[in-house]
């Protein structure tokens, strides 16, 4: 049976993952409605676990609540064993991660110079690439989430923000804080670490 995980929790982790992000964005990492995650953000705050940068309209843990999410993350799923559940699907998740981090250099760059995307013959290729790896990631991204709910989201946000690329949106490849392939596939590493508590640079795993 795949774990459920407490609303609340989830937009704590979601905040953690994004590390500060407007309230839109940790909605949609989340999984949640956006009325729902701004209680939980104001209590997050009334807690002091979280600040609010008005200035840019940012939401970002404090170091209280940092330390407060380790806790948070253990009651979520630190007696499922669910690094022992999730171990083989995330061994393919990292063989495919190294395939995508080659595939963005080559969106990046092309002949070792900044891609301008003037050659759409070549931006075809490295796109059909892409749709590629989505295909193959999303059945891995989905034998996960049978281990934990919350990873079921990041199945669809990862194949229409690969739609979205495929459509002519040439950002939403690498762009940065903008909701783009490689933003989502970072926030789902990023999740799928915290949860099985790896030492990212342990891992070497970038």
């Amino acid at each position: 049976m795949s774990l459920h995980s407490d609303p609340f929790f989830r937009t704590f982790h979601a905040l953690r993952i994004k590390g500060f992000a407007k309230v839109e964005v940790v909605a949609e990492v989340a999984d949640l409605p956006l009325a729902i995650v701004e209680v939980h953000l104001a209590d997050l705050l009334a807690r002091e676990w979280a600040m609010f940068r008005e200035a840019r309209q940012l939401w970002q843990l404090t170091p209280v609540g940092r330390e407060e999410h380790k806790t948070a993350l253990v009651a979520d799923v630190g007696h499922l064993h669910i690094a022992e559940k999730l171990h083989d699907s995330y061994e393919v998740f990292l063989g495919i991660n190294e395939r995508f981090k080659a595939l963005c250099g080559d969106w990046q760059l092309k002949d070792g110079a900044p891609n301008d995307h003037a050659d759409t013959a070549y931006d075809a290729e490295v796109i059909g690439r892409l749709v590629a790896l989505n295909d193959e990631a999303i059945p891995v991204v989905a034998a996960m989430a049978v281990q934990l709910e919350r990873l079921h989201a990041y199945g669809p946000r990862l194949a229409s923000t690969c739609q979205r690329v495929v459509a002519g949106e040439t950002n939403m490849f690498t762009g940065v804080m903008c909701g783009s392939y490689h933003d989502v596939w970072m926030e789902l590493h990023e999740d799928l670490i915290l949860t099985q508590g790896i030492d990212r640079s342990a891992e070497g795993s970038f």
